[in-house]
């Protein structure tokens, strides 16, 4: 039971970060210790295992051949901090947006430290992966909004990377959607007044094709070069501190699916220019503060996961 708790609470963590614009739910299952078990989980979901669900006593095989408890457990997890922290988080990132992404930036850079720590033996080829991945990344975060298709082949194109982004550390669900020009077409489909369902279908078929296929994938990386992909996981990490820079102007809004105003085109600066387009304090101390925050919390959290293992 006491691991159970502790991984509906790595759930909501996951859950937590899911919901930040450019905090990926995959980082908090990378730090926590089950990354790999929830991709190889994951990738369990093909054929061979469906097979079982037809044979005697199909469905406790099919449940133990998916860890089914373990996926079950961490999904509650993620949809009751999805369901109780998002209002909170909303407000608190439209009431203090500097001092709440300083705090998420203290965060990546310190998951990104115990990333880079996964890797067993560094080398200059590593490193080179490494500075690769963390160049993608910044560009991804960098590019504008695309222009894109509203026809079905590309709304579950984009399903199936949006999904593949949420369980890549450093890169979210929710940006990869703004990238791809469908943003606003998600917001509009899940509005619980009048949902379009076609749309809800199709995306979600997407991300349930997509989550397998990229499984299968990860999992297969992480078993035959597993250094080479953790350095890769950890240049997206860095790369990705371009999007959670907490000193931001906007430069388009969007609107919401409540008629809020949402920033759409952001670009980073320094805290001083921040000053000049704002009229307002830029908070360095109090940000720095949240940074070093961040940071300590995530040491934190891995020191007390690694007594309770030790403990069992």
């Amino acid at each position: 039971m006491k691991d159970k708790i502790l991984l509906f609470l790595k759930g909501m963590a996951m859950g937590g970060a899911d919901i930040v614009p450019g905090v990926s739910g995959g980082t908090i299952a990378f730090i926590s210790g089950i990354y790999e078990e929830l991709i190889n989980s994951i990738k369990s979901f093909n054929l061979k295992n469906v097979k079982l669900l037809f044979s005697k006593g199909g469905f406790v095989k099919f449940w133990k051949a998916v860890n089914g408890t373990f996926l079950l457990v961490l999904f509650l997890g993620i949809i009751t901090s999805v369901l109780s922290v998002a209002k909170g988080l909303k407000f608190l990132l439209d009431t203090y947006p500097v001092l709440v992404w300083s705090f998420f930036f203290g965060l990546i850079i310190a998951s990104a430290i115990l990333v880079a720590k996964k890797v067993e033996k560094w080398s200059v080829v590593k490193v080179l992966f490494t500075l690769g991945f963390t160049a993608i990344a910044w560009f991804i975060t960098s590019v504008s909004p695309a222009s894109t298709p509203d026809n079905y082949l590309f709304l579950f194109v984009t399903g199936a990377i949006a999904i593949c982004a949420m369980i890549l550390p450093g890169i979210s669900g929710a940006f990869i959607l703004l990238l791809l020009g469908k943003y606003q077409t998600v917001l509009a489909a899940i509005d619980f007044k009048n949902p379009k369902l076609d749309i809800i279908a199709v995306i979600g078929a997407g991300a349930v094709v997509g989550l397998v296929l990229f499984s299968n994938i990860l999992s297969w990386l992480l078993r035959k070069f597993h250094d080479i992909t953790v350095a890769c996981l950890f240049g997206f990490m860095l790369g990705s501190l371009n999007k959670v820079w907490p000193w931001k102007n906007t430069a388009e809004w969007i609107t919401g699916r409540h008629g809020e105003q949402v920033p759409y085109i952001q670009n980073n600066v320094l805290p001083g220019n921040w000053i000049a387009e704002n009229g307002e304090s830029a908070q360095v101390f109090a940000a720095v503060g949240c940074m070093i925050a961040g940071f300590i919390l995530i040491f934190a959290v891995e020191y007390i996961a690694n007594k309770l293992v030790k403990r069992d």
